[in-house]
């Protein structure tokens, strides 16, 4: 049980009369979620790639290790597929460069994780966890939802 089903008991009991829905939509759901889950490592990683280039200048695959808290040898994997996938370039020993698809990738990525990161901020969630929140959120997340979330934030800031 969850710290937060823990301090919320009567939480669960409120969300328990939500039906199932039509075979369908169930389907449709899960199959959202196995496709987000399918490409999120590949945008989270051209994510970073895109915002080493942008803070730094640069991006190597030790500073990708590093921050990603995974090997050096995890990175050379994904590099590969990334270069097979024509999302970045690189030489041996060089830093990491993105293509045109790969920094349009990027872009959208780190546009999404923005919006949740400060939609979870609006709602009051401590920053260290609306970081955690949001580097998973934003794969799962619909457009639909991403405009409301947008909406409802900058109603706060207002």
């Amino acid at each position: 049980m969850s710290d937060y089903q823990q301090r919320h008991p009567s939480s669960l009991n409120d969300l328990s009369d939500d039906a199932l829905p039509p075979v369908e939509q169930h389907a449709r759901q899960y199959e959202t979620v196995r496709n987000a889950h399918e490409t999120e490592l590949i945008e989270d990683y051209v994510e970073l790639i895109g915002d080493l280039i942008r803070h730094r200048g640069e991006a190597r695959a030790a500073d990708i290790a590093n921050r990603m808290a995974v090997s050096q040898a995890t990175v050379s994997k994904m590099i590969r597929r990334l270069n097979d996938q024509g999302l970045v370039t690189n030489k041996p020993y060089r830093s990491l460069f993105l293509t045109e698809e790969g920094e349009k990738m990027a872009k959208i990525s780190r546009a999404r994780h923005d919006v949740v990161l400060h939609f979870l901020r609006a709602l009051g969630v401590a920053d260290s966890t609306a970081r955690i929140d949001a580097e998973g959120m934003e794969h799962h997340v619909s457009d639909e939802t991403l405009a409301i979330m947008q909406h409802f934030t900058e109603q706060q800031r207002r």
